[in-house]
């Protein structure tokens, strides 16, 4: 087993070299790299001295489980830092670290007072109501970081989602299916092993070691993955156009809009005319800020006028039309030597997947389907 958290480490560590060697280096790949080399640490240092460290020096030891509690904040700031519209680190992004500063802050106070450093262990050498409420507090914080962060970090996937949905017309670029899987898996993985933690704590059940082998286990696992798909991640979202983005689409949004009723009838009617003539929905890589460019709209103005007077997002607004146009070509003599693809392509799809999806969801029927239904 040391083995493999020493293999682990070193893993880490050449990610982070490769990742450093990146350019150009966007905020995400910065976050990596001290993600990285905290989890290498960790790893090595547990692979190396474990042992020592938790038979022979509590205080030491416990501020070693403390690093647990920056696992959490790197994954959360490290999606933001994909998903939130920013080219720079906030420095509000610091406050996730916190806890970790405030418990070896208390370690480091605690070891000048011999008694009361001898009841902080994480063995059961001493019983649990003989630890500090302070500490007790603190291994508590523990335990529910990584949960409550994973949970978090799965609702800034939502707000992905919402962004994909007002300003693309597909999802093929963003796909971030890779760390989705990885929060849903490791973060079960990591909750159940925390439980394990908690019921040996408490319980007397289960052993130290398989509650800590556990975990660095399935951080050397974690290492692999995140280095490996974090090196080849780009930026979502091209930072000319971020401020054009419109970041949210909630009841009432619009209630505050200078926007008036007849201008966003005038909108529309621009809006249409366009998209009749022009067929902007055939550039499989259209977006909120570049149509609003070319219509002449507003980004903001041409987000209100497609959610409140056509009740769709951008992306149902643009495949709608990229469907009709499909079932306009089926229907049609010319296109009768193409495949359904070949047409799907024509009509601005760029994957067989998401004209499959999307077809299905807006007609209720597969292409295929609906090209037999026009051929009776």
């Amino acid at each position: 087993m040391k083995f493999i958290f020493l293999i682990a480490a070193f893993n880490a560590f050449f990610f982070s070299v490769l990742l450093f060697q990146k350019k150009p280096k966007a905020v995400h790949d910065k976050i990596l790299i001290f993600w990285l080399t905290y989890l290498g640490l960790y790893t090595g240092i547990y692979g190396l001295f474990s042992l020592e460290l938790f038979i022979h020096f509590p205080l030491l030891s416990v501020s070693f489980i403390s690093l647990l509690l920056l696992h959490g904040p790197f994954l959360y700031v490290y999606i933001a830092s994909l998903i939130i519209n920013s080219t720079k680190f906030k420095s509000i992004n610091l406050l996730h670290f916190v806890p970790f500063l405030l418990i070896n802050f208390y370690l480091i106070v605690v070891s000048f007072f011999p008694i009361l450093a001898e009841r902080i262990s994480l063995s059961h050498a001493a019983s649990e109501h003989e630890s500090p409420i302070l500490f007790q507090l603190f291994l508590i914080l523990i335990v529910f970081s990584g949960p409550a962060y994973f949970v978090l970090s799965t609702r800034l996937f939502k707000k992905l989602d919402i962004q994909i949905f007002n300003n693309f017309s597909s999802a093929e670029n963003f796909n971030l299916d890779w760390l989705r899987k990885l929060v849903y898996i490791f973060g079960s993985v990591w909750t159940l092993l925390m439980a394990a933690a908690t019921i040996h704590h408490v319980f007397h059940l289960f052993s130290w070691i398989f509650c800590t082998d556990g975990i660095s286990l399935s951080l050397s696992i974690f290492i692999i993955l995140i280095g490996y798909y974090g090196l080849k991640q780009k930026e979502l979202f091209s930072p000319p156009e971020k401020e054009s983005f419109v970041l949210e689409q909630k009841p009432g949004k619009y209630a505050g809009s200078a926007l008036k009723e007849t201008e966003a009838g005038l909108y529309l009617e621009k809006l249409n005319k366009y998209m009749a003539t022009e067929k902007p929905y055939l550039n499989p890589d259209l977006n909120l800020p570049q149509l609003a460019k070319e219509v002449d709209i507003p980004s903001h103005y041409l987000s209100q006028v497609i959610n409140d007077n056509l009740g769709l997002n951008f992306f149902d607004f643009i495949n709608r039309q990229r469907v009709e146009d499909v079932k306009s070509k089926i229907s049609g003599s010319q296109y009768k030597n193409y495949s359904l693809l070949g047409i799907a392509f024509e009509s601005g799809f760029n994957s067989k997947s998401a004209f499959n999806r999307v077809f299905k969801n807006i007609t209720g029927q597969t292409p295929g389907e609906y090209k037999k239904s026009c051929s009776l």
